[in-house]
């Protein structure tokens, strides 16, 4: 007779979420907190960095855009990294970018040595996909749901601390500190790396399953639990062929099989040209190229909303004649800043209602319908308080729309090229990041010239 098998969904099933989950979510959470503050204070620097230096608006939207382009690179890169040699190693050398780049990028000398270094924290930053990928293989599938939306409000922790620290950092220390401060999230990633597991699936997935049997044991101990009776199976053949399911159909490696050995199928075809091949393959073409358009539209409103902030209710952007601004009023209002990042959270909430109610898909699309409603209103000159609140508004869809795409786009694809498949989506979404700064600096300084124009 033939043992009983389980998979590591399953197995994850039967221990549930407890205290092993709660260290992971932690630890990927600091590094979700990190890029969100990575990505806030983007808004904060530019127009600082502007009046020290005497910058164009298309230099001061180029600090910016630099870091998407960093981006672009880093999270093609860094899927690739993960999917191949494990997701550990895909977010200890993002920790180590990120951080290291981040901190020295407060001692600029000058314009060029900024944008070099912030190019190299948005190569780092690439590696985020990795994290949230790495976490969500840990979730029991009953839960993944739930748990996506609590981590990516770990994101919206990030925004509201990073708005905080720049009103209580930027009038008295100035930008450098700002930047040095941010930094330091991502150091502590590399602090408690050594304790951090390899994801279960990944193991099997490479034919460790005595490495992905001693993870998954950890977690029984932690959670004070017992693993199914038999033997655990691996379906990395299945997904090779292109023949995964929702249920992940499992295959049957011999109890004897050496834990170190590698199957060649996984060397052999699934380098990092063969990965893009895979997404791009009939069964997978049309939902990666879909989620491409759905990652490019949340990227380009989402940190167009952030920019516009900044650059609508800004002390030089107010619509006031000319001879009543002061050259002392604030380039930023912190205030403004502060209350929209806080929208973030109604719409996580908002996407925890509708994700599993309505879908993923029909929840996406109505975020992204009542985010223009939002933003309709603003193509005309309106009062600051307005403003603030269909910004507000705006912000709280958008938020919900991107959450709910990175709890979708990981279930789309197989655990081969999972990193892989959202880190190129969230590539493409960078150009959306590339392209919002010219526009959303400019349309700031549209409307500033407008605003101008109409009082005089």
């Amino acid at each position: 007779m033939e043992s009983p098998t389980y998979t590591v969904d399953e197995a994850l099933v039967a221990m549930g979420f407890g205290n092993f989950q709660i260290l992971v979510l932690a630890y990927a959470g600091m590094g979700w907190v990190s890029e969100a503050m990575e990505m806030m204070l983007l808004s904060f620097v530019g127009p600082a960095v502007q009046s020290e230096w005497d910058l164009s608006s298309h230099e001061e939207s180029l600090i910016t855009s630099v870091v998407f382009a960093g981006m672009l690179v880093g999270a093609y890169s860094w899927g690739i990294v993960s999917d191949n040699h494990g997701r550990r190693k895909g977010f200890l050398f993002t920790a180590i970018v990120t951080s290291a780049a981040g901190f020295l990028s407060a001692f600029s000398p000058n314009y060029i040595s900024l944008l070099i270094l912030r190019c190299l924290v948005g190569f780092g930053l690439g590696g985020g996909p990795v994290l949230s990928s790495w976490f969500l293989e840990f979730i029991p599938a009953p839960n993944r749901g739930t748990w996506m939306v609590v981590f990516s409000a770990l994101w919206t922790v990030g925004t509201i601390f990073e708005a905080l620290l720049a009103w209580l950092v930027m009038p008295t220390l100035g930008w450098r500190w700002l930047l040095a401060l941010s930094a330091f999230p991502s150091s502590l990633l590399l602090m408690f790396y050594g304790v951090t597991p390899e994801s279960p699936r990944y193991l099997c997935m490479k034919g460790r399953t005595t490495d992905a049997l001693n993870v998954l044991e950890k977690v029984a101990r932690m959670n004070k639990t017992k693993l199914p009776s038999g033997n655990l199976v691996s379906d990395h053949h299945i997904e090779l062929h292109g023949k995964s399911n929702l249920s992940e159909d499992t295959h049957l490696l011999s109890p004897g099989r050496n834990e170190n050995e590698t199957p060649k199928s996984v060397d052999s075809n699934m380098g990092y040209i063969s990965s893009l091949f895979m997404l791009l393959s009939p069964k997978l073409v049309r939902s990666t190229l879909l989620l491409w358009v759905v990652f490019f539209g949340n990227a380009f409103s989402y940190y167009g909303l952030v920019l516009l902030t900044s650059e609508l209710n800004n002390g030089s952007n107010k619509c006031t004649p000319t001879e009543m601004r002061s050259d002392k009023s604030p380039a930023v209002s912190y205030r403004d800043v502060f209350i929209t990042s806080f929208a973030e959270f109604p719409g996580l909430l908002l996407s925890a209602a509708t994700v599993d109610k309505l879908g993923r898909k029909l929840s996406m699309s109505a975020m992204f319908f009542f985010g223009c409603l939002f933003l309709l209103p603003l193509v005309v000159h309106q009062p600051e308080g307005l403003t603030t609140a269909l910004l507000f508004g705006a912000r709280m869809c958008i938020t919900g729309s991107f959450t709910i795409v990175y709890i979708y786009a990981p279930e789309i694809y197989p655990t081969s090229v999972r990193t892989t498949g959202v880190g190129i989506a969230s590539s493409v979404g960078r150009i959306g990041g590339m392209l919002c700064p010219i526009v959303a600096v400019r349309s700031g300084t549209w409307m500033s010239s407008n605003c101008i124009h109409s009082t005089i």
